[in-house]
């Protein structure tokens, strides 16, 4: 499978940034950013970048992180309808993907995932989650939600952390190989590498089959 390479970061794409991946790294067909700015964590996506980055041939990849626990059914919920509304907010087409920004050391339960799923595939966009499949428990949780609703395999795009084999350039990128939940998953992103030297960015590869739901 040929895979499609890119980069997420929490700081605003500007031309500075840009450049500086474009130099260190190689030209990102897609850009993860953070629908709501978290302070000191990740800055806010706003329209005006959103055309800065689809106007230099790249795709937005949307990321919802304003929250800091993955528990409870209803939170999924309040969750996604609080990153419906940032997407509906900065313009975002139905049928792309918002990715629930869940990290290794968040506490989560399957009925949040079944919470944000459900509610995300409700409003015409995709339900994503950004996730690690090896530290902390996410896995069982993701697995024990597709046991209850079989639809969660097929309605979620998993975006996973592991393994983390290093930055690197877009050539010299790894073969797409994401470590998975042990379950039926659609597990379409691997960020790969963490924290560049470079550039304040992450490295990504994606499936082809992720492209048509980015923006």
């Amino acid at each position: 499978m040929v895979s499609v390479w890119g980069v997420d970061s929490a700081a605003k794409v500007t031309e500075e940034l840009f450049q500086c991946v474009k130099d260190n790294f190689g030209t990102p067909k897609y850009w993860g950013r953070y629908l709501a700015e978290v302070e000191g964590v990740s800055d806010g996506l706003t329209k005006h970048e959103i055309q800065y980055i689809r106007s230099r041939g790249m795709k937005l990849l949307p990321i919802y992180n304003v929250f800091d626990n993955a528990v409870g059914y209803e939170k999924g919920r309040v969750i996604a309808r609080n990153a419906v509304y940032h997407a509906r907010r900065l313009g975002l087409p139905k049928d792309k993907v918002i990715f629930a920004n869940v990290e290794r050391f968040f506490d989560v339960d399957e009925a949040f995932i079944r919470g944000w799923v459900d509610s995300i595939f409700t409003t015409g966009y995709r339900p994503g989650i950004y996730h690690d499949p090896i530290e902390g428990g996410f896995a069982s949780a993701y697995c024990e939600a597709v046991q209850k609703n079989p639809q969660v395999a097929t309605q979620a795009i998993l975006w996973s952390a592991e393994p983390e084999t290093g930055v690197s350039t877009e050539r010299k990128a790894p073969r797409f190989d994401p470590a998975s939940p042990p379950c039926k998953a659609n597990v379409w992103a691997w960020q790969y590498g963490r924290d560049a030297d470079a550039c304040p960015i992450d490295t990504v590869l994606a499936d082809r089959k992720l492209m048509q739901y980015l923006y």
